[in-house]
């Protein structure tokens, strides 16, 4: 496989003459906001809105058992709820990914998007009505929903944000869904807070808000324009593709993004959508395709999902007192929504790589020294307090690289044919992953609890190992095949990469 010229400096922002670097307009901006805040933004709240009232929501799943059946809820039967809870969300999320390319073909990017909406207004009224109904079976079937919900939106949102934006400003702009992702996690975490709706009186309307993103995403987004590669190469609607590039760019004469396109488009005059078993028998983007799957792996499979899900179990465990949890989880979400800020800003500077192996070394390393913490903790008294650094510093890392750059890569490397299906690929990856951590975590819980009287420490360990053991393989991995900075490449280049 040959490099293209100039690879050795693929970190760097690209001094191409022929690339015009135009300042970033309003409308880009707001396509990528309001994109991302009735998407990612939900994903991210529906990781931690489940932490702040899991013992209420617990409490209730008793209660409504004892009016049912006059008993008590055994203890195997609550952890089972509790687990498919928190993980029936990532099937929701599976389902959403394995239809996604359907509906981006009849409606478009921005049109899924804005369609999605109808799901998050479904899963608010299904979560926040069935304490109300005395149906925790409602409560199960509103994550089902809101997971069909999420599972849409991080295919389509990469897909809408990779094809608006500018090649300069790609990874910049693609950071969009992880950032929201962070603050949507953080905002789950600020209204948990108990002065706030972490109350028991109050908990089913941390489920409520899920409306309110989709209902300002549903005002804001049908007046910004549709992506003009899909109106171009799909739609075959060159003056309303036209249209969106000059509100995106904010300039006149865009016909050489047009003729970027064109060519593209002559490029693949006899490809047609590719089906996801022709993806998968491809021999052309074989290495594009491994390269996704195993970042998608890495970036579930690195424990960082439990930490959001079990944020209060875990530093129960590490020895903080109870009364300040919410205040040190909401530390938590601070501190990723900053990382990711920092990577948005530094991304076309840095490059992929560079941010990934930084992300998941450090991930690993701070995983390891976490579990050392926890086992001596009950030896050392101010152990607990460097166990809660290394979490901070989990999370930073993971928010630095690895928590937005696998959506950005998927949108990068593949041309229009082939992308709907990688995206319906990594997405399953991702949502069959997320489904294995959520459903697991709570059960490594319980069976340490009863051998060890410590349910962190192998908890952790657990993670620590899927971090160090899914970073050598995506080591190995860019060791093989070093993936090329996207900011200097067309949609198409990475194709002839492989001819």
């Amino acid at each position: 496989m040959k490099k293209p010229k100039g690879g050795h400096d693929d970190h760097k922002v690209s001094s191409d003459p022929g690339i015009e670097k135009q300042s970033i307009t309003a409308c880009l901006l707001g396509a990528a906001f309001f994109g991302a805040l009735g998407s990612s933004f939900l994903y991210g709240y529906n990781l931690s809105v489940v932490n702040a009232p899991a013992l209420y929501i617990k409490a209730f799943y008793n209660k409504t058992w004892v009016e049912r059946y006059g008993n008590p809820i055994p203890a195997e039967t609550a952890t089972m709820l509790w687990s498919i809870t928190v993980s029936i969300f990532a099937i929701g999320g599976l389902f959403g990914a394995l239809s996604v390319s359907f509906i981006i073909k009849v409606v478009g990017r921005r049109g899924t998007l804005l369609l999605n909406n109808i799901f998050a207004v479904i899963a608010a009224l299904l979560l926040s009505l069935g304490e109300i109904s005395k149906s925790f079976e409602m409560l199960i079937i509103g994550r089902i929903v809101m997971g069909v919900n999420s599972g849409v939106a991080l295919s389509a949102l990469p897909m809408y944000l990779g094809e608006i934006s500018p090649r300069h400003i790609r990874g910049f702009i693609g950071q969009f869904n992880s950032i929201l992702i962070c603050l949507g996690v953080f905002t789950g975490q600020v209204l948990g807070l108990p002065e706030l709706l972490g109350q028991e009186s109050r908990w089913n309307f941390l489920f409520s808000f899920l409306a309110v993103p989709a209902i300002l995403q549903l005002c804001v987004l049908p007046f910004l324009p549709e992506s003009p590669r899909y109106l171009l190469m799909e739609k075959r609607d060159e003056k309303a593709a036209e249209k969106a590039f000059q509100r995106f760019l904010g300039k006149k004469d865009v016909s050489q993004e047009l003729e970027e396109v064109h060519a593209e488009a002559r490029a693949q005059d006899n490809l047609h959508t590719v089906s996801v078993l022709q993806m998968l028998r491809s021999p052309a983007v074989r290495w594009q395709l491994i390269t996704i799957i195993i970042t998608m792996a890495c970036y579930q499979l690195c424990g960082l999902n439990a930490i959001w899900y079990y944020t209060n179990g875990i530093l129960r465990e590490a020895g903080f007192a109870e009364n300040i949890l919410p205040y040190i989880t909401l530390s938590t979400g601070a501190v990723e929504t900053l990382a990711a800020i920092i990577s948005g800003l530094v991304i076309e500077r840095i490059g992929r790589k560079p941010l990934l192996i930084f992300g998941f070394s450090s991930m690993a390393v701070f995983f390891s020294l976490l579990t050392v913490f926890l086992y001596f903790q009950n030896s050392v008294a101010w152990l607990p307090y460097l166990s809660y650094v290394c979490i901070l510093a989990v999370i930073a890392a993971f928010c630095s690289g690895p928590g937005g750059i696998p959506f950005v890569l998927t949108g990068e490397l593949f041309e229009q044919p082939y992308r709907p299906a990688a995206f319906m690929i990594a997405g399953t990856v991702n949502w069959l992953s997320n489904f294995a951590v959520g459903l697991l975590f709570p059960f490594i819980q319980v069976h340490t609890q009863e051998s060890h009287n410590d349910a962190t420490d192998a908890a952790v360990e657990v993670q620590c190992y899927l971090a160090k053991h899914y970073l050598s393989r995506l080591e190995d991995l860019f060791k093989y095949w070093a993936t090329q900075a996207t900011i200097t490449q067309t949609l198409t280049s990475w194709q002839t990469m492989e001819r």
